[in-house]
């Protein structure tokens, strides 16, 4: 047993299966908010005009993305297979033409779960130029179309060649990082951070149990099928393939284990789309949290809602459990709900015709990019986290 699960013991509601919760997620993260706000993080504090300001930056790249909000799509992986404008799925989709809706959905998620879990922050240089248009992405569009040309081309299939479109665990399971670079594009001068990271994550996603991560399709098939039930079916088989055996579950002395589980929503939300492509309702989208991420956090410090109390946040780097993350982190999330309803009042819209996961790509995300673009060379976030590429 580790000293995370060890500690699990005393604390009540402390049990993994709650810590896999989004209930959980918000509870710890509201509870957190309250610290700050009581003046009593050694780290942040929280400025309501700062909050307004990043509605109001929010709400600026809203209008300029979408004239009519209610065309707003989801926050999720597929949005990143459209950079540049052309949507690269149909192509693929053409080829897949006489499989059944189902069939095509597994091979759907096969993609979306391999892409998500490389899609932890790249880092300041890296690049991917696309092959055929020889456009040059870099940072989450980047890793997004590598990784779609990957599959694309087999990369992750056991039969590359008869039947490239899917994702076998034995393939997986003999991945390296040579691998991944190549795909990746990378090299000397285009260094990716956290290459191995990725790669370990990979290895251990073939040896989870499933045949392919499109067997989720089949675990949460229902007619109607809860958002939460999407998170609780990745968390519940993915779960081995974390470095920690809670995942992205982290230790603060004032609140206690804080869940985030940034990158099991992230790959929730972005499995929606082919659930429904087949078919399937996903209700109760709302249940789900927003994403705890440089870009949304960035907002936050940027737009002046969080205010850091010591210089050394914005000078040091950090790892993912150092209080200062795990105390930002948990701030992003009560914070992006706080924007949410916000939003929505501005542009007279109630939570069934904007949820978050349209915020958050209206939205949150992007404003968060354009402050750290006029704000640092670069545009990196304001707090440096060393990633290992299974967190960021």
């Amino acid at each position: 047993m580790t000293e995370q699960e060890r500690s699990l013991g005393p604390r009540p509601r402390d049990d993994i299966t709650y810590l896999r919760t989004p209930a959980a997620i918000r509870e710890r993260a509201e509870a957190m908010l309250k610290y700050a706000e009581d003046g009593r993080s050694a780290w942040f504090s929280v400025d309501p005009n700062g909050l307004e300001a990043a509605v109001q930056a929010t709400l600026e790249v809203t209008r300029q993305r979408f004239a009519n909000p209610l065309a707003i799509p989801f926050h999720s992986r597929w949005r990143h297979f459209e950079a540049g404008g052309r949507d690269r799925w149909p192509a693929l989709a053409g080829r897949l033409s006489g499989l059944p809706k189902e069939e095509i959905a597994r091979r759907r998620m096969d993609l979306a779960v391999v892409s998500v879990l490389l899609d932890a922050g790249a880092g300041p240089t890296w690049s991917y130029r696309e092959p055929g248009t020889g456009e040059t992405y870099a940072r989450s569009e980047g890793l997004g179309v590598a990784s779609f040309h990957m599959f694309a081309n087999g990369a992750f299939s056991r039969d590359a060649k008869g039947d490239p479109l899917r994702v076998d665990a034995e393939r997986l399971a003999a991945l390296t990082p040579m691998d991944i670079a190549m795909g990746f594009q990378v090299k000397a001068h285009n260094p990716l951070t956290g290459l191995e990271g990725r790669a370990e994550l990979l290895r251990k996603l073939g040896g989870v149990g499933l045949s392919r991560p499109g067997d989720l399709f089949d675990v949460v098939a229902q007619p109607e099928v809860k958002a939460a039930s999407i998170l609780a079916a990745v968390l519940d088989k993915l779960s081995p393939i974390w470095p920690l055996p809670m995942g992205d579950v982290w230790q603060h002395a004032a609140v206690g284990w804080v869940p985030f589980h940034k990158l099991s929503q992230w790959l929730s939300y972005s499995l929606v789309e082919p659930i429904e492509g087949a078919g399937l309702k996903v209700t109760a989208l709302d249940e789900l949290t927003g994403l705890p991420e440089y870009r949304n956090g960035g907002l936050l410090i940027d737009a002046g809602a969080l205010r850091p109390k010591q210089k050394a946040l914005l000078e040091k780097s950090f790892a993912a459990g150092d209080e200062p993350i795990v105390e930002w982190r948990a701030l992003t999330v009560a914070l992006l709900d706080r924007i949410a309803c916000h939003v929505r009042g501005h542009l007279g819209l109630d939570a069934a015709r904007l949820p978050l996961v349209k915020v958050l790509e209206a939205g949150t995300w992007f404003a968060g990019r354009v402050l750290a673009a006029e704000r640092r060379p670069g545009g990196g976030p304001p707090i440096a986290v060393l990633s290992d590429g299974t967190v960021f």
